[in-house]
């Protein structure tokens, strides 16, 4: 993919077709717009002429057209190549963390490589997964099928026997097994080959040609979401989880022929607002010391039916703390009243003496935390506060462990 075909764009800017800037068409467009459709209209909004994106963060690719759309929290508008670098490496990084690239062996130094676009890192992992998969010998496994034969082989099935088999009496119509390599786990794998045959067109085609020559004896199954709840885990099949976990992304976001003029479109979108709060909460985790207690998402009943989980609660000792994350700039320096009522419930129900609203920073400090005037109990704190943490510093993306340990140092926590 030459740099030429590829339109790399920022959360919340506008993308035009009729622009002599870039090859983004009309017919680009159409089948934007076709694909928003069926999925609610959540993924970016329809403007005249062209799209404005949102939250949503990610890869679209139609054809030969890649549109990558990157987060950015930073108050530089010069829309650079630096800057866009930066910020791809930021999103790369994020995506490894919440295990949305899910391979544990591409360190910090290969995801600094310069990938055109996040989805060829996507593409480079699934051909070198199966290329693996091959050198150490494709597994076989026994499968059903039904077909005619000339001999009796295994069990009649007697209604097709008689429906095929009035005439030639000399066929039998059987179900037996067959010990082969053209099993469902393959027959994904290749659905996944032959998708990425339709949008690649770099240095990775040459491979992807070698490995497709491996495949070509296998029968080419339209894959659905009901296909990859038919895999039972095994010894065997264990090296294979991470080429089927790429597979399934691929093929569950590919959408074929959206438009009459053949535009095939696939797509890699997160929402920055769920990455974000995944991001913060997986390294909170990760660099928790011993005596802390890090959980996601806890849920309680609020009101009859209806139910409230902030985002992250952090539990020391006796002491409850929460937190709850925002992908955005602020400009104000103090939680608007709608997060402060938020909070408040949060600080009730959780038992908690202080809660965080978590935002990106760019050139704000924390407030101090401000007390409620409501206090649960006597000798006990209910206060709230808005955190800001660095995420990016002139290396890109700062350590998991320092941006880790700076949000608990916000609450006052020394360890």
């Amino acid at each position: 993919m030459g740099k030429k075909n590829l339109i790399q764009v920022f959360e919340y800017q506008k993308l035009k077709f009729d622009s002599k800037e870039n090859d983004f068409t009309e017919s680009h467009f159409n089948a934007m717009v076709k694909f928003n459709e069926k999925n609610d209209n959540k993924y970016y909004t329809i403007i005249h002429r062209g799209i404005k994106f949102n939250s949503y963060v990610g890869v679209i690719q139609i054809n030969g057209l890649t549109i990558e759309i990157l987060p950015k929290v930073d108050k530089d508008n010069s829309n650079s190549e630096l800057q866009k670098q930066t910020w791809q490496n930021v999103l790369l990084n994020m995506l490894k963390v919440c295990k949305h690239i899910n391979v544990d062996n591409i360190s910090e130094t290969a995801l600094k490589k310069r990938y055109n676009s996040i989805l060829e890192v996507y593409f480079e992992m699934y051909l070198n997964e199966i290329e693996e998969l091959i050198q150490k010998g494709l597994i076989k496994k026994y499968r059903r099928v039904q077909e005619n034969q000339l001999a009796l082989k295994g069990k009649l099935v007697f209604t097709k026997n008689i429906q095929k088999n009035t005439i030639h009496k000399e066929r039998f119509y059987c179900e037996h097994q067959v010990y082969d390599k053209d099993h469902l786990t393959h027959q994904i794998l290749y659905k996944g080959l032959k998708i990425l045959n339709s949008f690649l067109s770099s240095n990775l085609k040459d491979k992807l040609n070698r490995i497709l020559f491996h495949f070509s004896d296998f029968k080419e199954v339209n894959i659905n979401s009901s296909h990859f709840s038919k895999i039972i885990p095994n010894r065997k099949t264990q090296p294979y989880n991470k080429a089927i976990d790429i597979a399934k992304m691929i093929i569950l976001n590919y959408s074929p022929n959206l438009n009459s003029g053949n535009d095939n479109m696939l797509t890699l979108l997160f929402d920055m607002n769920k990455l974000w709060e995944e991001y913060v909460y997986r390294i909170l985790q990760k660099h928790k010391p011993k005596d802390y207690y890090v959980s996601p998402q806890n849920s309680t009943r609020f009101w009859e039916s209806k139910r409230i989980k902030p985002d992250i609660i952090i539990k020391h000792n006796d002491e409850t703390y929460i937190i709850d994350t925002k992908w955005k700039i602020v400009s104000s320096y103090k939680p608007s009243d709608d997060d402060l009522k938020q909070m408040f419930a949060y600080n009730l129900f959780w038992k908690a003496g202080k809660s965080m609203l978590l935002y990106p920073k760019i050139n704000q400090e924390d407030s101090i935390f401000g007390s409620y005037h409501h206090i649960p109990n006597e000798n006990e704190v209910n206060q709230c506060k808005l955190g800001f943490i660095n995420i990016i510093d002139e290396n890109g993306l700062r350590e998991s462990k320092n941006i880790a340990d700076e949000i608990f140092e916000k609450f006052m926590l020394v360890f």
